[in-house]
């Protein structure tokens, strides 16, 4: 798992002085076609390690990321896509800080005095290979959270989404993350037991694999379209590549320096 940090200083929820003993993780997706990082995540001038995080994220021209006053919302952290297309998260609040994610449930209760919170950058939700991505970061930043604050993610109401929240009482009517999930044969009841077996150190292969090129995401795909016009990737036959992500990033930065013609 990649994992920068960029605390959302200018966000009012940061200013609070409130804190909390992390009883759990709650999962939450934004519901929105952007998987981009910057949309959200933007460092301040006062920000440490700006320009080297500008260059990471890319930069939001349009002013609309959360790292700035006047809005009702904040997570302690994102997952999503960097500026060179590869995933990560992003530490956006001190773990322990009370976050602003999960509204007030039938309970009067809320899953901000109980629970560490991060959003998952939706896309368009058709793209397994962004999903396997963007799970299996959220599988590893969860079982990071479970080990550091001691919490056992098969116990009842430890590793819970938004619409599992509102289930519970303890937050307001989200469908998150079932509107995503179970397109690609998941549920939280997966994701949690991911997350033991990655805190059992049973993680799976986290290499992703492209096996034909239609499979490749978008972004990718011109350079290794090139790379298999000249011959240079011949992948199994029938046009059946198994192209890893690494290959295609490595291709994809060889045609921006236009060694593939």
């Amino acid at each position: 798992m990649k994992l920068l940090n960029c605390i959302l200083t200018e966000n009012d929820c940061c200013k609070t002085s409130r804190t909390i003993r992390p009883q759990g993780v709650m999962v939450h997706s934004t519901g929105a076609n952007n998987p981009a990082l910057r949309r959200y995540v933007q460092p301040v001038p006062s920000t440490p390690n700006r320009e080297g995080l500008l260059s990471a994220l890319g930069e939001n021209r349009n002013g609309n990321h959360w790292n700035r006053p006047g809005l009702d919302v904040c997570v302690h952290g994102f997952i999503g896509r960097l500026a060179d297309g590869s995933v990560a998260a992003v530490q956006t609040l001190p773990w322990a800080h009370r976050g602003w994610h999960a509204g007030t449930g039938t309970s009067g209760r809320s899953a901000n005095d109980t629970h560490i919170s991060f959003e998952m950058c939706e896309d368009d939700l058709t793209d397994p290979a962004y999903f396997r991505q963007a799970y299996r970061t959220a599988v590893e930043l969860t079982a990071m959270l479970c080990r550091e604050y001691g919490l056992d993610p098969l116990a009842d109401g430890v590793v819970i989404c938004h619409q599992d929240g509102y289930r519970r009482g303890v937050a307001s009517n989200h469908g998150d993350v079932y509107n995503w999930f179970p397109r690609f044969g998941f549920d939280m009841g997966d994701f949690r037991g991911d997350v033991a077996k990655a805190m059992d150190g049973e993680e799976d292969d986290e290499m992703v694999y492209y096996k034909t090129l239609a499979d490749v995401p978008e972004y990718y795909r011109d350079a290794v379209a090139k790379a298999v016009d000249k011959g240079a990737l011949k992948g199994a036959g029938n046009g059946e590549l198994n192209v890893s992500e690494d290959l295609c990033r490595t291709l994809t930065v060889l045609d921006r320096l236009n060694q593939l013609g």
